[in-house]
């Protein structure tokens, strides 16, 4: 195995390659765990437990939560690595780096949302094909988080188009940059940030300056 920077971001690529495998052949199984589901919990636990303590203070609780989540979703993936490095070390020949390249494989693998998103999509489009604007309409419901009631079928397939351009970003080609540069620790990091937009990141009364922090950061990380 090539060493120094070239070597790890070798590496990097060949779990992101083995992440992308195993999320277009399993996909995103209800019964399995999910680091986004575990962070929207977090993102909810601690907004219930800061909104009271920092109350007239908004903005310095969404910092605070923001730093919590980053920190959190660096340093597990993180110490989980490292843990698994050093099982790795005490393994035989090859049999070290084939198990760490698994163990990263099966991390970017719950980073990745590909297939999923197209199997939801495509049943907007195969219903439109055959006609069935109902069908369609509670199809589009599934994936996007507005009202679908009042939409036609020209708007369902703009709402489809809209959700997919936003989510193959969100979903997909941001995880896969972070994970190409810094590994699943970059891809944990970047779905936290991300997670944390789509919860508190609103312009509304609620979440207008809680959300400020999560807001910007999420637009920072997807500057590029």
């Amino acid at each position: 195995m090539e060493s120094g920077w070239f070597g790890m971001f070798v590496f990097h690529g060949g779990a992101l390659l083995g992440g992308c495998a195993l999320d277009w052949l399993f996909g995103d199984p209800r019964w399995l765990p999910h680091p986004v589901r575990l962070m929207g919990r977090m993102i909810a636990w601690l907004e219930g437990l800061l909104r009271p303590r920092f109350l007239g203070r908004e903005r310095a609780a969404g910092l605070l939560l923001a730093a919590l989540m980053c920190c959190f979703w660096t340093a597990v993936p993180g110490l989980l690595l490292a843990a698994l490095g050093g099982i790795a070390l005490h393994l035989p020949g090859w049999a070290g780096a084939y198990f760490l390249l698994a163990a990263e494989s099966l991390m970017c693998y719950q980073l990745l949302a590909a297939k999923d998103l197209c199997g939801e999509s495509m049943k907007v489009c195969r219903s439109m094909e055959k006609g069935d604007v109902e069908e369609a309409r509670r199809s589009v419901s599934m994936i996007v988080g507005r009202d679908t009631a009042p939409l036609d079928g020209s708007g369902i397939l703009r709402a489809a188009v809209e959700t997919v351009a936003e989510n193959a970003s969100d979903g997909v080609i941001a995880p896969m940059l972070y994970i190409a540069l810094l590994g699943p620790v970059g891809g944990y990091l970047y779905k936290a940030v991300n997670t944390m937009d789509s919860m508190v990141g609103y312009k509304n009364d609620r979440y207008r300056e809680l959300g400020r922090a999560a807001a910007k950061l999420d637009d920072l990380v997807n500057l590029v």
